[in-house]
């Protein structure tokens, strides 16, 4: 699959909440899940936040009942990216996958089918944030060592083409932009290696939206992605 068309949606968009019981979301759309989310983080951004399902009932029902998170997001690994807060969600709600970059390896791959297809999650959210240490480390060619190498090689191939697209960029505007590439190289790297996820998303039964978060300001935008 070369080419996804994705439209942008504003945090701003009107919708109702999900119901707070556990089990509501079998009948939820992706795009009602992803009103939801942009919903919540509304709510945190404005320090308006509800805190939903984070009751002691919700804790055991989910024990007893399992869980029905209704949105998958892989994200970056940094302390400043708790999903939970930043969209105002609850136990059982989110289905987090954690890697420094918000980059794609088996093990994220496998979390997320493991998601979709067996817990039925609709909605998978790759969502990057600004002032990315890992992004960053890879712009200024920083040495790093290790294992860290796993996930700053991944990215590289992102910063690269965002280097090639904006020659005149540097500093921080080189550093937003190669995030933003990241996130679609991430999307692309769940479309191309998992034949589930593509039955998936041509069933319908899913979908994938890339997404920004701002560390200063406490807004997640969507991305709008015309090609992968």
């Amino acid at each position: 699959m070369k080419k996804i068309l994705f439209f942008v949606l504003s945090i701003f968009i009107a919708g109702n909440a999900l119901a707070a019981t556990h089990g509501a979301v079998k009948g939820v759309s992706p795009d009602d899940a992803l009103k939801t989310l942009l919903n919540g983080n509304k709510r945190f951004a404005n320090r308006q936040p509800r805190h939903p399902n984070q009751s002691a009932s919700r804790r055991i029902s989910t024990a007893k009942e399992g869980q029905e998170p209704f949105a998958t997001i892989l994200s970056c690994s940094d302390s400043r990216v708790p999903l939970e807060i930043i969209f105002d969600a609850g136990i059982a709600d989110i289905f987090a996958v954690r890697l420094a970059g918000n980059v794609v390896d088996k093990d994220a791959l496998g979390s997320i089918e493991y998601a979709t297809d067996h817990l039925g999650t609709k909605l998978v959210v790759v969502l990057g944030h600004t002032k990315c240490g890992a992004v960053t480390a890879v712009v200024n060619n920083d040495h790093v060592g290790g294992n860290i190498t796993s996930f700053t090689d991944k990215i590289k191939p992102a910063v690269e083409k965002t280097r090639a697209a904006y020659k005149d960029l540097a500093g921080e505007a080189l550093i937003l932009e190669s995030t933003k590439a990241n996130v679609r190289q991430s999307m692309g790297e769940i479309i191309n290696s998992s034949s589930d996820i593509r039955r998936m998303l041509k069933e319908g039964r899913v979908k994938i939206v890339g997404a920004l978060y701002d560390v200063e300001t406490g807004t997640v935008i969507t991305l709008s992605l015309d090609t992968l």
